[in-house]
């Protein structure tokens, strides 16, 4: 069996996925709060094995038979995905529902099927019932009410929301906004639309008030941008298109050598 056709496409398989997720980096270039992908690879189990001419050596001390065997790799796979969450510039936008997170933390929201999940986006909006919510409209855990007849909302930098409505002289605290933090944000499970949920290497949430134990302060009227680097990502792509190409190469080589050794007989 030749063992080079089947690593070399492994190395196609994983390269397939490494540019996929550098395609999706690139897509996402613009979109706020998005965080880049990144492909962890790890080499195929080692099969072992023994060097021609190994039967020689069958009657040499057990110590020289046993470090006469070999061992070779069958090839590359992916580990894992993980996103990275470096900050992205923060742009500012004097939206007054417009909430950037900086530093770390993340938004809980709570989806249509009653479950948890977690965002850096900070575009905000009002729900039907006057509830803070994303852009999804996923409502903010915990919740704070803001109401329709409102004439300013002021979120300052720990996380307190004031609503001055239509006919009063000052404004009054209606709740705060709460972040969560993670051992390992890295473990986070992407759901797409710039949310998150949990996992075994993540950890579980630790909440905490913006701007104490380490949790990020918020800034109102900014947006968190996407922290791809273009120039990285061109790297990469060109990277993981030359490691696609070396094994087809690979591939091609073996094929040829089949050949040669199929036609020796003729």
């Amino acid at each position: 069996m030749n063992d080079s056709l089947y690593i070399a496409a492994t190395g196609m398989q994983a390269q397939q996925k490494n540019l996929d997720t550098i395609a999706n980096n690139l897509a996402n270039l613009t979109t706020p709060g998005f965080k880049t992908g990144r492909v962890n690879f790890q080499d195929m189990v080692y099969r072992m094995g023994q060097p021609a001419g190994a039967e020689a050596l069958s009657l040499a001390p057990s110590n020289a038979s046993a470090a006469s065997s070999d061992a070779h790799g069958t090839g590359v796979s992916v580990l894992s995905m993980s996103q990275q969450f470096t900050m992205g510039e923060m742009k500012k936008t004097d939206g007054v529902l417009d909430v950037a997170i900086s530093g770390a933390g993340f938004f809980e929201v709570s989806l249509p099927d009653g479950t948890r999940a977690y965002s850096r986006g900070g575009a905000l909006q009002v729900n039907a019932d006057g509830f803070l919510s994303s852009p999804e409209g996923n409502m903010l855990k915990p919740g704070i009410h803001i109401g329709s007849d409102v004439k300013s909302v002021s979120i300052m930098a720990d996380g307190k929301v004031m609503v001055q409505a239509n006919g009063q002289n000052s404004a009054s605290e209606v709740g705060t906004i709460d972040m969560s933090t993670f051992a390992d944000p890295t473990g986070l499970t992407p759901l797409g639309q710039n949310l998150y949920k949990p996992s075994a290497k993540s950890g579980e949430p630790v909440f905490g008030r913006p701007g104490e134990n380490g949790v990020g302060t918020l800034a109102q009227g900014f947006t968190e941008m996407s922290n791809v680097n273009m120039i990285n990502e061109m790297v990469n792509l060109m990277t993981a298109q030359r490691a696609y190409e070396m094994s087809v190469k690979v591939i091609q080589a073996s094929d040829e050598m089949l050949a040669m050794s199929n036609n020796l007989r003729k």
